[in-house]
């Protein structure tokens, strides 16, 4: 069978320490659907239907194809306890998960190899590892919750291939998500207390700007809205949350 690895390493500047421990509190709890993370597991199929379309897109594949990600390398930035990774593998990529808190690299671990599947994890800084670079880059409502964002994105960046693709989602700074996504989510129970910090969201514009700064160029940007008939589901509508692709400019 198997085996997902786990590595050391150190952290740094885009590392916020009271962030890193808040997640890493929640850490066995991440699988449970109905648990802590049971937001991120309604949120996750999203997402990959989104990222499907873009590899299939990006690469020219065969959209029926299984494995779309064969032969390629995938970096999971912020990758928690391995909900976005365990699908890339199974897409067929050869995974690599970095996060903040060393206790959520070690259950993604547990599972991956409890599922059967060879995903590289590693807690600490992304600038630290001296990992190369990737076709793919995901980074999954991650931005919010780092110290530096430029020097965040200037990592992703270089971790990127000519040619590669990056997909990323974050919420939007406007009053519905503070709203919705920081009171609302709170005080029912969907998200742990103290999860979102609604000053540090960034708007389409503002992260337009910071990728442009980073060398990176957002080729498609979509919203991920709710209602009570489609839950969530991916739309123009971006006053909640947002996902999109950036190549190398």
């Amino acid at each position: 069978m198997p085996d997902a690895t786990v590595t050391s390493a150190t952290s740094s500047a885009t590392i916020r320490p009271e962030e890193a421990e808040h997640f890493g509190k929640l850490a066995r709890d991440w699988w449970d659907p109905k648990g802590s993370s049971a937001m991120l597991h309604k949120l996750n199929p999203v997402r990959l239907g989104f990222l499907r379309e873009c590899v299939d897109m990006h690469w020219a594949g065969d959209v029926e194809r299984v494995k779309p990600l064969a032969g390629k390398t995938a970096l999971d930035v912020g990758c928690g306890a391995g909900l976005l990774c365990e699908p890339l593998a199974r897409m067929g990529a050869e995974v690599t998960g970095v996060d903040a808190a060393p206790e959520n690299t070690a259950v993604a671990a547990l599972h991956a190899e409890g599922s059967g599947l060879d995903i590289r994890y590693i807690p600490g800084e992304l600038g630290s590892l001296g990992l190369g670079q990737f076709d793919l880059v995901t980074c999954m409502e991650v931005i919010e919750h780092v110290a530096d964002k430029s020097a965040f994105l200037a990592e992703l960046a270089a971790h990127l291939a000519a040619d590669g693709l990056l997909v990323m989602s974050t919420p939007n700074r406007t009053l519905a998500s503070k709203a919705l996504l920081v009171e609302g989510a709170e005080a029912l129970g969907m998200v742990p207390k103290g999860t979102h910090h609604w000053e540090d969201f960034v708007t389409p514009r503002e992260l337009t700007d910071l990728l442009a700064a980073a060398g990176l160029e957002a080729t498609r940007i979509k919203g991920i809205a709710f209602s009570p008939l489609k839950g969530l589901h991916v739309s123009d509508d971006m006053a909640l949350n947002y996902i999109f692709i950036a190549r190398l400019a």
